[in-house]
C-alpha cells in the first residue's frame, strides 16, 4: 500500500495509548531505570521513556525470545507423547518506540528464519506484532545507520513511523502497512489529514562513514588477513554484542527433563562463544577468538548479503556501547575498508 501521511498532535499519543489498552492490546515500550532503557510490558503512558538515543537492548525478543519452549514431552508405559507450541496462545502486541535501525532489523532477522526452513513459531509471533517506529532526531558517536543503507527516518520494518516535528511536539505519522491502517481505524480522529510531506529537516544528521558495498567486496579477499588478530586482541568472547544486536539469530536447543517429563527449549547463543563450534569429537574449527571475531563480521557483511541479499547489521551501535572492553565495530569496519589487500 502507499504510505499515508497524517498529523498526530502531542497530546493525542496518550489518547492513542489508552485506546489501544481499552482494545486489550499488550504494549511493549521503552522503560528507563538506572540509565538503561529496555522494552517491557507497559500499563501507563507516563512510564514510557522518550529521551533515549537508543535502548540498551534491542526489541528482537518480542518475536525471537531469549528462551522459548518449543514442545513438552513425557514418557509412560504406553510410549512417548509430545505436545508442541499452541500458536493460538501467542498474543497480539504493539511494539512502541522502536528506532528505525531496530525496525529495519526485523527484515534481516526474518530473512534468517525464512531461509531454508520456515520457522512457524517465529513467523506467527511476528504476525501478531504491530511496530510503532519513532524517527531519530539525534544520534551519538556509535550510530552509523546511513553507512549500512538506513537513515534516521527509515520506514522499513515499521507499520507506523512517527517523526517529531520540532519543539512543538506534534508528530508526522506515516501509515505504512495494513497493520498500521488497522490502528488508525481504531482512532481515526487522532490521525488528522495534513499537507506536511518533508521530514528530513527534523531528522538527525548522520554522515556516511564507510561503504558497506566496499566492505563486502574487500571481505572476499580478506579471510586470511592478520587484521583479524589485531582487531580481536581485546575480545573476551562474552557474547554481549550478540545479545543486544537486533539481527543476531544464533540459538541452541536443549532438553530440560525432570524424571519422565520435560521440555525442549530454544535459547539465544553466540558465535563468539568459545564452545559454539565444538564438535562431539572435541575438535573446534574456530578455536581462537580471532576466528570467531572474523566469523561475526563475515557473517554480517559477506555471508548474509550473498545468501539472503541483506546485511546483518543495521548500524544501531549497540554492540560497541555494550562491549566491556570498548571494542568498536564502526572503527573495525573503517579499518577493514582502509586495509590494502
Amino acid at each position: 500500500m502507499n504510505i499515508d501521511k497524517r498529523l498526530v498532535r502531542k497530546d493525542s499519543l496518550e489518547k492513542l495509548f489508552d485506546i489501544l489498552k481499552r482494545n486489550s492490546k499488550t504494549i511493549y515500550a521503552p522503560f528507563t531505570k538506572n540509565g538503561k532503557s529496555t522494552f517491557r510490558d507497559t500499563e501507563s503512558f507516563g512510564a514510557i521513556s522518550t529521551g533515549y538515543i537508543q535502548t540498551t537492548e534491542s526489541a528482537k525478543d518480542i518475536a525471537f525470545p531469549r528462551t522459548e519452549k518449543l514442545l513438552d514431552f513425557s514418557k509412560s508405559k504406553e510410549g512417548m507423547s509430545v505436545k508442541g507450541t499452541d500458536l493460538n496462545d501467542i498474543p497480539d502486541v504493539i511494539l512502541w518506540g522502536v528506532r528505525p535501525c531496530d525496525a529495519s532489523g526485523i527484515g534481516e532477522l526474518s530473512s534468517i528464519f525464512n531461509w531454508d526452513y520456515k520457522d512457524e513459531i517465529y513467523i506467527n509471533r511476528l504476525s501478531k506484532v504491530t511496530v510503532f517506529g519513532f524517527s531519530c532526531s539525534k544520534s551519538d558517536e556509535y550510530c552509523f545507520c546511513t553507512s549500512v543503507g538506513g537513515n534516521p527516518g527509515n520506514t522499513a520494518g515499521s507499520d507506523i513511523l512517527f517523526t517529531l516535528l520540532g519543539e512543538e511536539g506534534d508528530y508526522l505519522a506515516e501509515i505504512i502497512t495494513e497493520k498500521g491502517l488497522a490502528v488508525v481505524d481504531l482512532a481515526q480522529n487522532l490521525f488528522e489529514k495534513t499537507d506536511i510531506s518533508g521530514k528530513e529537516k527534523f531528522l538527525a544528521e548522520l554522515p556516511v562513514k564507510f561503504s558497506h558495498e566496499d566492505i563486502r567486496l574487500k571481505l572476499d579477499k580478506f579471510f586470511e588477513s592478520k587484521e583479524w588478530i589485531e582487531q580481536s586482541l581485546r575480545c573476551l568472547g562474552c557474547g554481549a554484542c550478540a545479545y543486544v544486536c537486533p539481527t543476531c539469530a544464533c540459538f541452541d536447543i536443549q532438553d530440560e527433563a525432570h524424571g519422565k517429563k520435560g521440555s525442549r527449549v530454544r535459547c539465544w547463543d553466540s558465535c563468539g562463544f568459545s564452545h559454539f563450534t565444538v564438535h562431539t569429537s572435541g575438535h573446534n574449527p574456530r578455536n581462537v577468538q580471532s576466528a570467531r571475531w572474523r566469523q561475526r563480521i563475515m557473517h554480517k557483511f559477506s555471508y548474509m548479503p550473498e545468501r539472503l541479499s541483506v546485511y546483518g547489521c543495521t548500524g544501531c551501535g549497540r554492540c560497541s556501547r555494550a562491549c566491556p572492553v570498548d571494542m568498536n565495530i564502526l572503527e573495525n569496519l573503517i579499518s577493514i575498508q582502509e586495509v590494502i589487500v
